[in-house]
Order: structure tokens, then C-alpha cells, then sequence
């Protein structure tokens, strides 16, 4: 696989129904330029919103995972996005016209085979790689458990247990290449039982599932005509996986051990990676002394502690903590301190500043004036004792005008994000 960022050679055309929701779907694939990631956008809905498929988007882990923002919402994207992340396709538009991903045969194979059919290119950015630096955990209800551990290459081994005789208990376990992918998982299909089908059509769930597109289990055995595979069932299940793993926006390098893994569960597991990532870069890259040499505030407005992550001209980690003894709380409020909106975005940009003046020869003569915060929004309060984590990334900087995304996370949990558009002039 190319280190490089990749996008699929040309448009992709499919369609079908949703498995859920039964409503016929039209499913078109564009490629899309470097740092775009995967983004599905609904044209059938009013001004075609558009949702990037990343974990703090996951909505809906019920038989399938489903993406929204805003009002938009994109039902079981799991099995595009497994294909996506076994073709090692990092930047593709999906537009959807409905509310869910045709489900075709119930596997994995239509997606991926087109994705081979219409060939991959490469782009001039870096792929973002997403290693470990030691094993991480997730274990949920009925001895469901997840470990992900260092590794060169993304590894499943997963373990199922079913009471029905047709499954039991099952483990298998793959190297999640392209072509292992092609002929171990690609071609399993997703699985349900007839005696759960009318509680499910009651929930307006399995209203488009027939045996054209599931493995339907009663109580004699398989009702479909055969099996793709004797465990074509936790190959699936692994599937999924796969999918739910193409959540964290870049190319999982680990050996992933999973026991009775679930969307739920999937997700959960990713979100854990996601947060040892960010916490794994904490020891101190840039202190307190260096970044007053580079911003002019001081207190009470300097607003950023340390720098635990740099990637020249592309990505910044900033620390922020937040104690009792900020001179805001005294009045933001009085019994229920709550640090202003106004103050988690400086620091952000604070952050930013620090991104954008490592670019510029002699930083020490120039100051970072901000022109515009776009597309703000606060997701939850940060209190004394938490510590903010920003992480900005360079969008465009040209011509000493530079435009960043940035996001602060509480304990892996997204607060804040924004967009800022900065200008670089001597002091």
C-alpha cells in the first residue's frame, strides 16, 4: 500500500435499498483531493449537507453504524467504509441519494470490487498512520472484550459465540491486505435471525432484509441456499470491523483481538485508540519558556501550557490546563465556574498562532493577527480540573495568510472546534 494519500481513479455508480430502512438508494463515488477524507454527502436533502465519516459523527451503533450531522443522516455505512479502508482509499465524496448505503448482496464484494474496478491514485500528501505505543482496551457487557497492540500491519483476530448450532463459537483470524480481503472477507455476508424479524420490522428495522441480501438463520439451520464460507459468519463480524476501524481517518498499524465484537463495541475500541493516540504524544515537545519567546501574551491571556505534538506546516498539539485559580472564574459563575466559549477558542488560536509562525523566517519580529472564526460551535462546559487537548490542523497558508481547522478535546471527548483564518505582519 502506498504511503502516499490515495483517491479512486475515476466516478463510481451504485444502487440499490437499504437493509433498514427499504428505501431505494443511489450511491455515487468521486474522487476527492488530498486532506479531504471520506465524506458522505445526502443530495437528495436540501442544500446536499454533507457529513465526514469520522467517529465524532457516529450516531447509531444498532445493527449496523450510522453517520449524522446536523439533521443529515447516512444509515450502515460499515461496508463501504471496510471496503474503502482494505482498498486504502483515504479521500472519496460518497453522494447519497437516500437515507442509507444500498446493501447489494449483503456483503462487502460490490463496493470493493468497483473500488479495484475503477483503479486508485495517488496524491502528493502523506497517508496519516495511526500506531500504537502499547496495547489498548476495551471490554462491554456479556464478556465482550477488545485488545489492540503494536503492530506493523492491521491484523483481526476475532472470536464470535452464538447459541445457534449453525454458528457456536467461531475464530478466525486475517491480515487486512488488499487481496486478503478480496478472498477471506469481501465476499461474507451479514447475518440475522427469522425469529427476530418481526420485532425488528416493528422497530422499523430489516425492512428492505430478504435472503437476496442476508444469511436468515430459523430454527432448522441456514434458510439462503448454502454458505459463501463454513464461518462465513465471524468473517463477517470481521468485516464490520474493518469498517468501523476506517472511522479514525487513517490506516490502522495494530493486531486488533476482539470477543464478540459488535458495532457498539467496534466503535467504542476506536474511540479508546483515538484517545491513546492524542494522550501518547503528551510528554512536553515545547514548554511554557519556548512558547513565550513565539506569543506576545501574558497573563492573565496566555492561554496555552505546552506543545506536546508538531508536524512542521501541518498539525499541532497544544495543552491547556484548566484550573480553579483562572482569574475568569471568579465571575463566569460565581458556585458553577464554567471556562467562556469566547476563552476556549483564543486558546485554539493561541495554538494556531504557535502552527502558523514556525513558517516565517524571524518570528520574533512578526505577531499573528486572526481575521475571521468560522463554522464554531461548543459541544459541552469545561470546568476547573479538566485539560483541554487542541489539535490544529494547516488547511492553506499562503502569502503569510493562513486558514486552519482546529478541535479541543476534554478526556478524548470533543468540546470545541472552529475554523480560523489568521494573517502574519511584522510587529
Amino acid at each position: 500500500m502506498s504511503a502516499h494519500q490515495c483517491t479512486i481513479g475515476k466516478k463510481i455508480k451504485l444502487d440499490g435499498h437499504g437493509v433498514h430502512s427499504g428505501e431505494a438508494a443511489t450511491l455515487t463515488l468521486k474522487p476527492a483531493p488530498a486532506d479531504h477524507g471520506i465524506r458522505f454527502c445526502r443530495v437528495d436533502l436540501d442544500d446536499a449537507p454533507e457529513i465526514p465519516a469520522v467517529l465524532e459523527n457516529v450516531v447509531d451503533t444498532q445493527l449496523g453504524t450510522s453517520l449524522g450531522l446536523g439533521e443529515a443522516k447516512v444509515l450502515t455505512v460499515e461496508h463501504l467504509m471496510a471496503a474503502l479502508n482494505a482498498g486504502g482509499i483515504d479521500n472519496v465524496l460518497v453522494e447519497v441519494g437516500g437515507p442509507e448505503i444500498p446493501i447489494r448482496d449483503g456483503s462487502f464484494r460490490d463496493y470493493f470490487e468497483a473500488i479495484q474496478s475503477a483503479g486508485t491514485e495517488d496524491q502528493e500528501a502523506e497517508a496519516r498512520i495511526i500506531e500504537l505505543s502499547g496495547p489498548v482496551y476495551f471490554s462491554g457487557k456479556d464478556g465482550q472484550s477488545y485488545i489492540a497492540a503494536p503492530s506493523s500491519a492491521l491484523t483481526i483476530s476475532a472470536t464470535i459465540d452464538f447459541e445457534h448450532e449453525a454458528i457456536g463459537r467461531q475464530y478466525a483470524s486475517f491480515l487486512v491486505d488488499a487481496e486478503t480481503f478480496r478472498t477471506e472477507l469481501a465476499p461474507a455476508r451479514t447475518f440475522g435471525f427469522e425469529a427476530d424479524a418481526e420485532a425488528l420490522r416493528t422497530k422499523g428495522l430489516a425492512l428492505g432484509a430478504s435472503l437476496d441480501n442476508t444469511i436468515v438463520l430459523d430454527d432448522s439451520g441456514v434458510m439462503n441456499d448454502g454458505l459463501r464460507f463454513d464461518d462465513e459468519f465471524v468473517r463477517h463480524k470481521t468485516g464490520d470491523l474493518v469498517g468501523d476501524l476506517g472511522l479514525l481517518g487513517g490506516r490502522l498499524q495494530a493486531h486488533v483481538v476482539a470477543e464478540r465484537p459488535s458495532h457498539s463495541g467496534n466503535v467504542a475500541l476506536a474511540r479508546a485508540i483515538e484517545t491513546h493516540v492524542r494522550q501518547s504524544s503528551r510528554a512536553a515537545r515545547v514548554d511554557i519558556t519556548k512558547i513565550m519567546e513565539y506569543l506576545p501574551h501574558r497573563y492573565p491571556m496566555l492561554l496555552v501550557d505546552r506543545i506536546t505534538d508538531y508536524q512542521p506546516g501541518k498539525r499541532l498539539v497544544g495543552i491547556k490546563n484548566v484550573t480553579i485559580n483562572e482569574p475568569f472564574f471568579q465571575g463566569h459563575y460565581p458556585g458553577h465556574p464554567i471556562m467562556p466559549g469566547v476563552l476556549i477558542i483564543e486558546a485554539m488560536a493561541q495554538c494556531g498562532g504557535l502552527l502558523i509562525m514556525d513558517q516565517v523566517e524571524k518570528p520574533e519580529d512578526k505577531v499573528v493577527y486572526f481575521m475571521s472564526v468560522d463554522r464554531v460551535k461548543w459541544r459541552r462546559p469545561v470546568t476547573p480540573g479538566d485539560t483541554l487537548v487542541f489539535e490544529l490542523e494547516m488547511l492553506r497558508f499562503r502569502r503569510g495568510v493562513c486558514k486552519m481547522k482546529g478541535k479541543g478535546f476534554v478526556d478524548g471527548v470533543l468540546v470545541a472546534e472552529a475554523e480560523l483564518m489568521a494573517s502574519i505582519v511584522d510587529k
